[in-house]
């Protein structure tokens, strides 16, 4: 296996379990047979294909949860230290009583100034200029507006964990 084939790591820093069970459902969706019924059927009515097609294959997620901005930083620490850093913050704006998000994106910058974050949230308590203004690199810092399209976040998700030159690295690497 290559190293390009490992999951893809993904952190859910929100205080709302039921949003950590979304993100899930969207990045790691039942995987699909190898034959469906229907190429079942065709395979004993015509015979096996000659070519087969070219299978796609979708990239793999490994998302892990945490539920304040404070047990997410540690996790991120934790993940740089063992050399399975996270490719990927989708991090919430508001998550009482601890940290809000600005206060978890200041001290994750601390921590892994290249991790690419986005911001989600239904509510803002800054406005995304005045996060713009703070954090400034529009390549490492999106928002993702709640309630969230599943396709919207999937697609976001390969944007940024897929490098544009064909490498294995992340983008921000």
């Amino acid at each position: 296996m290559s190293a390009c084939a490992n999951k893809k790591r993904v952190l859910v820093i929100d205080d709302s379990e039921a949003i950590h069970t979304d993100f899930r459902r969207i990045l790691n969706p039942e995987q699909r047979r190898d034959q469906d019924d229907l190429d079942l059927l065709e395979a004993a009515l015509f015979g096996p294909a000659s070519v087969p097609a070219p299978a796609l294959v979708d990239p793999e997620f490994e998302v892990d949860s945490a539920f304040q901005g404070q047990e997410g930083v540690a996790k991120i620490r934790e993940a740089l230290m063992s050399g399975r850093p996270y490719e990927l913050v989708f991090l919430d704006y508001r998550m009482p009583p601890g940290w809000n998000g600005a206060e978890t994106l200041r001290r994750l910058r601390a921590v892994a100034p290249a991790l690419r974050v986005v911001l989600c949230s239904a509510y803002s308590d800054y406005s995304w200029g005045e996060l713009l203004q703070e954090f400034s690199d529009l390549q490492l810092l999106k928002e993702l507006r709640k309630p969230f399209n599943g396709q919207e976040v999937r697609q976001l998700v390969l944007t940024l964990t897929t490098p544009q030159d064909g490498s294995c690295a992340p983008p921000s690497q």
